[in-house]
């Protein structure tokens, strides 16, 4: 594996976002035509990409608006979507997903991006980068779209470990609080815990111990906790943060996104049954639009993994040219935010009072 160049591409007063080239499903080209997307909206990003550079650089070149602001990590293994996370632990150090985290770790990048395999990134974020001091199990957090008025809620694990005691429960509330506090720009954000009903005496023993240990440290973290929500607040503005374990937040968000595609084709086909209906849609193209882009899971693409010492987005392996200049667009507000920081300072805060609670 060749070494990324020191001197990155006119990186004066640029954040440096690190770049899994290989890791998605449709390949280098979407991942350049996203960072070209990037760079066509904002002069302030530059990037490290890091894959082959004979596959790479060709594909760079063609994009005026990326030059300049370009270095490339030469590395030819990949990690595929089948390769187990042990078997890319023990093996995955010629990887361009261990290269691109290499790059945050020696801070040449402020923040990685990959594509690739969740379960793999996550355990090489770990091992690469290390929790957090008094971070038990880090969490993967997405943006949610609501009807709260900054548009989305955090929720918070997504599939980071299926398991979560009390405790996690309760560090996922401040880890959330915090990325919300920093990505969606909300000084006092509203948390809520994930559970079958509204009412304190229902739910798993866990949930119960959280939702008491979240409501003693919400003054301690800045956060307001409103107690248990439904699932059919996750969308909704009862809070801004949505605390679960892995294995629940998981299969919410992909059940949401699959929603979201079958509302998509349902009006389509609503829309051709008749020339009538086509008419209607003619008239009411615009509105349509905007409900399609609201809608678009493309658009709040990328999963923040927090509880690490150094901040990486997880874009969806299918993501195209629109899904990973989403990806790309918060992990440059977060690196701009000093969120890795702010982050640890907040866990810090706490970390050796939750360690002590009964």
């Amino acid at each position: 594996m060749s070494q990324t160049s020191p001197s990155l591409p006119d990186s004066a007063g640029r954040i440096i976002i690190s770049v899994d080239a290989m890791g998605g499903d449709r390949g280098p080209a979407a991942v350049v035509a996203g960072l070209d997307r990037s760079a066509s909206k904002n002069p302030e990003i530059g990037f490290i990409l890091h894959g082959p550079i004979d596959q790479l650089k060709p594909l760079v070149d063609r994009r005026k608006r990326l030059r300049g602001r370009v270095s490339f990590c030469d590395v030819h293994d990949v990690v595929t979507m089948e390769d187990k996370p042990s078997h890319v632990m023990r093996h995955g150090k010629g990887t361009s997903m261990w290269s691109a985290l290499e790059s945050v770790r020696k801070g040449d990048a402020t923040v990685a991006v990959s594509c690739g395999n969740t379960g793999a990134l996550m355990a090489l974020s770990m091992i690469r980068l290390r929790k957090l001091p008094g971070v038990d199990r880090p969490a993967i957090a997405v943006l949610w779209p609501s009807r709260n008025p900054q548009g989305f809620n955090v929720m918070l694990d997504v599939g980071a470990d299926i398991r979560a005691d009390a405790r996690d429960l309760l560090q996922y509330a401040m880890m959330g609080a915090s990325y919300a506090r920093n990505g969606l720009d909300l000084p006092r954000p509203r948390v809520g815990l994930l559970n079958v009903g509204t009412e304190e005496h229902k739910g798993r023993s866990e949930l119960k111990e959280a939702h008491d240990m979240i409501s003693r440290f919400a003054d301690t973290a800045q956060f307001d906790f409103v107690g248990f929500v439904e699932g059919g607040d996750i969308p909704g503005d009862v809070a801004d943060v949505i605390v679960t374990d892995g294995f629940t937040g998981n299969v919410a968000i992909k059940t949401g996104e699959g929603t979201a595609n079958l509302i998509g084709d349902l009006l389509r086909q609503a829309f051709r049954h008749s020339p009538l209906s086509r008419l209607a849609s003619l008239l009411a193209i615009t509105s349509l639009m905007r409900l399609r882009k609201r809608i678009d899971p493309r658009r709040v693409n990328g999963g923040v993994f927090l509880g690490l010492n150094g901040t990486v987005v997880k874009s969806h392996g299918s993501a195209d040219a629109t899904g990973v200049s989403a990806a790309v667009k918060l992990a440059f507000h977060l690196a701009q935010n000093g969120f890795t920081e702010k982050l640890a300072a907040r866990v810090a805060s706490t970390s050796t009072v939750s360690q002590d609670d009964p």
